[in-house]
């Protein structure tokens, strides 16, 4: 399912070109697309890295005499927010400079051409159903190397460097084949959503404990309100991800990495172990196998009618929601609470995940433009006008402060913002290994209906990406963190 604002895993893993291909004798990026990690993914062809300068106003010497070219997909976002506030920002940084800027939902008809004559814009949205793959450009030496951009001062504080001011999933998915080649813009954030509404009319604390979280639960039982559901139908996956962002809690997200790398027993870990007997038995005690039979809209409805008071989903759910949404009802984020007292990550700690990709011409006319334009993307000024624009948040912390915002957008900037660096990765195996995702998608329903114990679950799993990995059908890939 493909929700409002969010680039779900698959659609980014297509965009950088993590799907199988077969290109002739000089058919270049014309037809290309790529394999990734240790599955043979063509290696990004080295481009001259643009130095920074000490010069924190002007740190990639960019010449306002240079014209700068950006193409912008008009899709659910539109354009004005290049248009009328980064290039206007753009322009103000550097007097006298022309940009040409060009809006379209045919990326891959108007510039696949243009990069293989070697005439790329400085940059590029790549967005949309013609979105270019990123591997294939990389591979031939088209895509400009983003990490002096990453340590190049921050506008808003020249002391620190733009990557400490990102929530650290940008710097994460930035890479193809271990180059820092792909700016993602925009975030969505995946935790357990609730009525703050319901929680202050009951003065109710969100549960920062295990056992918070179940004496709540006992008190909601009284009032005839369940704790905690997610749908069975068209939705059981929420509560897969649920589990490995509760396993990443418990023991780091080392224990979303191994599984992502088909690492020996990564299924078996104790971080899984305690994070899938925690739910199991949140569901045996406080939840209702009714909900096995619904969809996830379905159980929204339910939430919104106060029978639900958490409900595992992301951050495009209120306005998915928005036009069922009742005036007592106020979506807010709820960090998971802390399941031992010894958990890897501190309460506060959320999922935050990111997609919307940028990334500059490196065969361009002016890439120490297409830099500069970027860098103004990540200031407050840039990133804050984004979001009145557009209603979504991005990727730099803190720029959301003082935007007029949908309450339950308001309250994932605030939990992100609180989370700094604490952020839960996303598990990438469910583009990576589709197989191995809707198998976990079946079993979370086994398992939580009570029809095989945890353990179960976990050796099943666990025998799954044992084939996935014995398959050479299967392009097998990496991540480091």
């Amino acid at each position: 399912m493909t929700h409002p604002g969010e680039i779900s895993r698959r659609q980014l893993i297509r965009r950088i070109g993590m799907t199988a291909f077969v290109a002739g004798p000089g058919a270049g990026l014309l037809s290309a697309c790529a394999t990734a990690g240790t599955g043979g993914e063509p290696a990004a062809a080295p481009s001259a890295s643009i130095p920074v300068s000490a010069d924190p106003k002007n740190p990639f010497g960019v010449d306002a005499k240079t014209p700068l070219e950006v193409v912008i997909f008009s899709g659910g976002y539109g354009d004005a927010y290049a248009k009328e506030l980064h290039e206007e920002l753009y322009k103000k940084a550097f007097p006298g400079v022309t940009i040409k800027h060009t809006a379209t939902q045919q990326i891959g008809t108007q510039l696949r051409p243009r990069f293989v004559a070697g005439d790329a814009p400085d940059v590029l949205n790549n967005s949309g159903p013609e979105s270019l793959d990123l591997a294939a450009l990389a591979a031939e030496g088209h895509l400009a190397d983003l990490a002096p951009l990453f340590d190049a001062p921050s506008i808003d504080d020249p002391a620190k460097k733009v990557r400490d001011t990102l929530t650290p999933a940008v710097v994460d998915n930035a890479k193809i084949n271990g180059r820092d080649l792909v700016l993602n813009y925009t975030v969505s954030h995946r935790s357990l959503w609730y009525n703050a509404k319901l929680f202050q009319s009951k003065g109710w604390s969100l549960p920062t404990t295990w056992a918070e979280f179940t004496a709540l639960g006992e008190e909601a039982r009284r009032e005839g309100i369940l704790l905690f559901a997610y749908p069975g139908q068209k939705g059981p996956y929420y509560q897969l991800w649920n589990v490995l962002y509760t396993a990443a809690k418990i023991g780091g997200n080392q224990a979303i990495i191994d599984v992502d790398n088909l690492v020996d027993n990564a299924w078996n870990s104790e971080a899984m172990r305690q994070a899938i007997t925690a739910w199991v038995e949140i569901q045996t005690k406080y939840g209702n196998k009714a909900y096995f039979g619904l969809d996830h809209t379905q159980t929204q409805i339910k939430q919104l009618q106060n029978e639900v008071l958490f409900y595992p989903t992301g951050s495009w759910v209120e306005n998915e929601m928005a036009k069922d949404k009742p005036d007592n009802f106020e979506y807010a984020i709820a960090p998971i609470p802390d399941v031992t007292a010894a958990d890897a990550m501190p309460y506060g700690a959320i999922q935050v995940g990111v997609g919307e990709n940028f990334v500059v011409g490196a065969k361009g006319k002016n890439p120490q433009g297409g830099l500069a334009y970027l860098r103004l993307m990540l200031s407050k000024e840039g990133a804050r006008g984004f979001t009145e624009k557009t209603q979504n948040l991005t990727v730099v912390n803190g720029a959301a402060e003082g935007v007029n915002l949908p309450a339950g957008l308001m309250s994932a900037a605030r939990a992100q913002d609180k989370a700094g660096q604490n952020i839960i990765t996303e598990a990438r195996f469910e583009g990576w290994y589709k197989e191995l995702f809707d198998y976990g998608s079946e079993q979370i329903n086994v398992v939580m209906a009570g029809r095989i114990t945890p353990e179960k679950f976990l050796a099943n799993m666990q025998k799954k990406a044992d084939d996935v990995k014995k398959d050479d059908a299967v392009t097998k890939q990496t991540r480091s963190q």
